[in-house]
């Protein structure tokens, strides 16, 4: 390849091109990387450290050093410093974007002397070819200074670009904070800026991620350089149009699936591979569309094949095909347990197979590890000596994954969870400490580590544990309960009760899938409550509305009946009781239960629309329409309530009212599949069949979304009665 370098003034009158002839020698690894340290510099926001990216070295004039980076790395009117190979803080001169891509060039001023990046043939970095990348990952816990990120990988594509002018593909790993950073050749010289990483999660249980770099190449940049006045001696060749490759058919394939164009990402890899058929990447990324994203688990396996048969040493077609094997049917397999189980043991070959190709790679020890897991955790291997095989299978290669990647908390994560699982607190312990040097501010592991704690018998660090969780995720439900059980175990009752009680309000947690328990219930609280105090009204109230919304309507009575005998005055217990008295057929019980409630409490919106439907449906719609009116006084916004009117306003001829509320309510609550319905019924009794089974087909879809099957079978034969 020509390089065309421009000659000093000074020299000579005019620029001439000369031709250099290239010797290619191919460096070490570790002479690559001594490069990139040297010509790769950190960019920092001063006023927020956390936030940094990469650039590389490309120009030096007098005491003004010039580097190439990504844009969006310098995009905002931020003070950005330099930091340089030597540790040296550098004030950033001035920043300018190259046009159409995501590229920028930064100055700075310096008197030191440090060492220019040399220019590569980008355009030889085609697919299989060996580039690394170069960069500093962001701050972090245990990382408060960074050190260079420096990792080996294959290009996968080489083309035309695409959004932003990325245009080169590469499956090195990267870490936030290496945006900017060099893409070195095996020479040691740039071919490319890194700009992003697109990650994409393939197997949920194992965190089995593909992470695909994708940047700018050296040529593309060197483009646009003189439209910002850099001139760093080099010039690209022209660009001669030519048919699309089959490089070009593979980037636009990956923007497709991005997009979700699986049809259009296939027919593009279809293409790719036409031109030629020897790219495996085209065959796992075709792979990869098939098994997880179409569920073809056959079609995907025969493309990881023809991949592994093109290079037999590539791990990641290993790991691939084994996470597709369960979208594989086929009439060999027989459904049942035990085909569950070997089709586990494949994939356990498959992934170990990978391993032995590539003894660093994570994913393989992230993917086996979570089958060994698995089996560990199987009824069929329970107490036996094979799940203890298993379990300590699964721990030796989390443990691998740290390993490879110290600084990673990763691997910490999920053998700290295993841990935990099986039973090893003290080591869970060691790694949640670990992970919290990594995040003071996860509040999931401080939790996690309160549970191991109080496995091994230390409630009081069990409980500091657990009221750092709550300050960090005042939310978590289980959290809640948990720190109630050790407050209880303390001898603190009332915060006990508290906490109990926190824990009911709440609905989700981030800790418990993590641990080797069940979820608490409701009723679990409410009788850890009354164990402590018998006779604590709230928590007979809560069991109350508990079993009414679970259909168990005569032990919701006693339990309403129970906070009455301690408080006559509980407007809501009386409302409950109603509530129930009606579910039971006993209406006129209702009405007084719900009439006490009012006089209570004449803000009780939720009594109102039960007494104003009760009374409706006993005939007096003047009463009903009355209590409605009531309720949307009280709040304009209940959607129960216009529902409720209209059924009234329908019960006493007002089909048009009735009609103007049902669409309030659905205003309201789009997904209230009761206002559809009663919509629906109304305008295909006055005559406007078509939009009256347009209601009702929506009520059944919202019915059957809910799993409210009687109401669904009854929409569907409302339906049918109108067609």
């Amino acid at each position: 390849m020509k390089y065309y370098y421009t000659l000093p003034p000074l020299l000579i009158g005019v620029s001439i091109v000369l031709v250099q002839a290239q010797v290619v020698v191919a460096l070490s690894s570790q002479e690559v990387e001594n490069i990139g340290r040297e010509i790769t510099v950190r960019i920092v926001d001063s006023q927020n450290p956390i936030v940094s990216g990469s650039g590389v070295l490309i120009k030096h004039s007098g005491n003004t050093y010039t580097i190439l980076t990504a844009y969006h790395v310098v995009k905002d009117s931020s003070k950005y410093e330099i930091i340089t190979p030597d540790q040296k803080s550098n004030q950033v001169k001035s920043v300018k974007r190259l046009s159409g891509a995501d590229l920028a060039v930064v100055e700075f001023n310096s008197s030191n002397n440090y060492k220019i990046a040399k220019i590569g043939n980008s355009d030889k970095a085609t697919a299989s070819t060996t580039v690394y990348v170069a960069g500093f990952p962001v701050q972090r816990g245990a990382i408060p200074n960074p050190t260079l990120f420096f990792n080996k990988g294959q290009v996968q594509a080489n083309g035309a670009a695409q959004g932003d002018g990325y245009n080169i593909i590469y499956d090195n790993d990267t870490l936030g904070g290496m945006s900017g950073g060099p893409v070195l050749n095996e020479q040691g010289e740039v071919v490319a800026i890194h700009g992003r990483a697109d990650e994409q999660t393939i197997n949920e249980l194992s965190q089995t991620k593909i992470v695909t770099g994708l940047g700018i190449t050296i040529y593309s940049a060197l483009r646009q350089l003189s439209a910002v006045g850099v001139d760093v001696g080099v010039r690209p060749p022209d660009v001669v149009a030519a048919a699309p490759k089959a490089d070009d058919f593979f980037i636009t394939a990956k923007e497709k699936e991005k997009n979700r164009d699986y049809e259009g990402a296939i027919a593009d890899v279809n293409q790719a591979i036409k031109l030629n058929p020897n790219y495996a990447e085209a065959y796992k990324l075709r792979g990869r569309i098939r098994s997880f994203s179409l569920r073809d688990g056959q079609g995907a396996i025969s493309d990881f094949n023809q991949a592994i048969k093109i290079n037999p040493k590539d791990a990641e077609a290993y790991v691939l095909k084994g996470l597709a094997l369960p979208f594989v049917v086929n009439a060999d397999k027989t459904p049942g347990r035990n085909q569950f189980i070997k089709d586990i043991q494949e994939q356990i070959a498959d992934f170990s197979q990978a391993i032995k190709v590539n003894p660093n790679y994570v994913n393989a020890y992230l993917a086996r590890g979570s089958k060994y897991y698995l089996l560990a955790n199987l009824p069929e291997f329970r107490n036996t000596p094979l799940a203890s095989e298993h379990a300590k299978a699964a721990i030796a290669d989390y443990t691998q994954i740290i390993k490879i990647n110290p600084d990673d908390p990763l691997g910490y994560k999920i053998r700290a969870d295993a841990l935990n699982n099986f039973g090893d607190w003290k080591g869970a312990v060691a790694d949640y400490n670990q992970l919290l040097k990594f995040n003071p501010n996860a509040g999931d592991n401080y939790g996690l580590r309160g549970f191991a704690r109080w496995k091994l018998g230390d409630k009081k660090g069990a409980l500091e544990d657990l009221n750092q969780a709550l300050k960090i995720n005042p939310k978590d439900r289980f959290l809640y309960g948990f720190r109630a059980d050790i407050r209880a175990l303390l001898g603190d009752k009332q915060g006990a009760i508290t906490d109990y009680k926190q824990a009911i309000k709440q609905r989700s947690s981030s800790v418990v899938i993590f641990l080797p328990i069940e979820f608490p219930s409701d009723l679990d609280y409410v009788n850890a409550i009354l164990k402590i105090n018998p006779n604590d009204p709230e928590a007979y109230k809560i069991a109350g509305q508990t079993r009414l919304q679970q259909g168990k309507y005569k032990e919701a009575i006693t339990d309403f009946d129970k906070v009455l005998t301690i408080n006559p005055n509980d407007a809501e217990a009386y409302a409950g009781r109603g509530a129930s008295r009606y579910k039971l057929g006993d209406k006129q019980g209702a009405l007084a239960d719900l009439t006490q409630a009012i006089k209570i409490n004449p803000n009780h919106g939720e009594a109102y629309i039960n007494r104003g439907g009760i009374r409706a449906e006993l005939g007096d719609t003047k009463g009903g329409l009355e209590d409605l009116n009531q309720a949307l006084k009280i709040n304009p916004q209940d959607a129960t309530a216009y529902n409720n009117r209209g059924a009234a306003r329908y019960f006493s001829g007002d089909k048009q009212g009735a009609i103007e509320d049902f669409s309030q309510a659905i205003g309201i609550n789009p997904n209230n599949a009761n206002a559809y319905k009663n919509r629906g019924n109304i305008r295909a009794e006055s005559g406007d069949k078509n939009g009256g089974i347009q209601d009702l087909q929506k009520a059944a879809e919202l019915f059957q979304r809910q799993g409210n099957n009687e109401s669904y079978k009854k929409t569907l034969e409302l339906i049918l009665k109108y067609q």
